[in-house]
């Protein structure tokens, strides 16, 4: 060990960890591709829909192909009454990716796979389930509702958000909801995938490899930090505080949340696209503060 030769910097940064076909990150500094398809023109003309059929599947669907996923997904919406009863066990003050943690890996229980052809099927499982599995346990804990998860809703995000809200959300947030999870589907060899890839080359199966990878999105290193730099814009209540704020940060050499990236040298492509969405929220209720508050922030970094 004493003649072992250090190859790169800290963990795994600039070391080849395997090959992948789904996503080319920070090509130029800049660019996000989901098997060749730049995340820009995705999340401009799909719907989650055909992004989960990209992944999953290996390709953009035709139109019947579209449909078909559609029903199969919609049709693979309802919860498993063992999963409903395990997540009212969870604490109300849990954090949310504990409880899809949790019930990941109880479905995995309920609906094992046994052949590694079924994986295909399962991650659709997963895509239709998801969703209601967080809304289920917060309804529950929140408002003693047991809500009923299965719908012919179309739309992932409209989906959603309706069983978060109690009420069918408007188009603009419907939208605005499937583009940020276009936004979210794929970014490579991140922490949570190289995770899920090592649980993977052990031959474990599909439940398994999900639950590792969101044990370790929920890190406040790699999924939490969106969490922690919410919280840092909430704290402030206009630009000026904001501005004020961050140069306090930078003189102290604090860690400010939501910049730096390790591949982006230039910027995060996805940035442009959803700050698009987020003024057009911002303009639909109103805001006065947050949104510009981000700008602020954004300059001022």
């Amino acid at each position: 060990m004493g003649n072992a030769k250090k190859t790169g910097g800290a963990g795994l940064r600039g070391q080849v960890a395997g090959q992948t076909a789904l996503c080319t990150v920070g090509k130029q500094g800049t660019g996000l591709t989901y098997r060749g398809y730049d995340v820009d023109d995705l999340a401009t003309n799909a719907s989650f829909y055909e992004v989960a059929h990209l992944i999953i599947h290996g390709h953009l669907p035709n139109q019947g192909e579209l449909n078909t996923y559609k029903k199969k997904i919609n049709g693979l919406r309802e919860l498993p009454e063992a999963v409903k009863k395990t997540l009212e066990l969870i604490p109300a003050d849990a954090h949310p990716m504990d409880v899809m943690r949790t019930g990941t890996s109880m479905l995995g229980n309920l609906e094992t796979e046994t052949d590694f052809s079924q994986q295909w099927d399962k991650a659709d499982r997963l895509v239709a389930t998801l969703p209601g599995m967080i809304c289920y346990w917060y309804q529950f804990v929140t408002n003693g509702k047991r809500i009923d998860t299965a719908s012919n809703i179309d739309g992932v995000g409209a989906h959603f958000l309706e069983m978060l809200h109690g009420k069918a959300p408007s188009d603009l947030h419907a939208r605005v909801m499937d583009v940020s999870l276009i936004l979210y589907a794929e970014h490579e060899f991140n922490a949570s995938t190289f995770t899920g890839r090592v649980v993977a080359s052990t031959l474990s199966d599909i439940h398994s490899c999900v639950t590792a990878s969101i044990g370790a999105l929920r890190g406040h290193l790699h999924g939490g930090a969106n969490e922690a730099a919410m919280a840092m814009l909430s704290q402030w209540s206009s630009p000026e505080e904001a501005t004020a704020a961050i140069d306090e940060m930078l003189k102290n050499k604090t860690l400010i949340m939501g910049f730096g990236h390790a591949v982006y040298t230039e910027r995060d492509p996805r940035n442009a696209i959803i700050k698009k969405w987020s003024e057009k929220l911002a303009d639909e209720v109103g805001d006065t503060t947050l949104y510009p508050v981000s700008c602020a922030v954004e300059k001022k970094m």
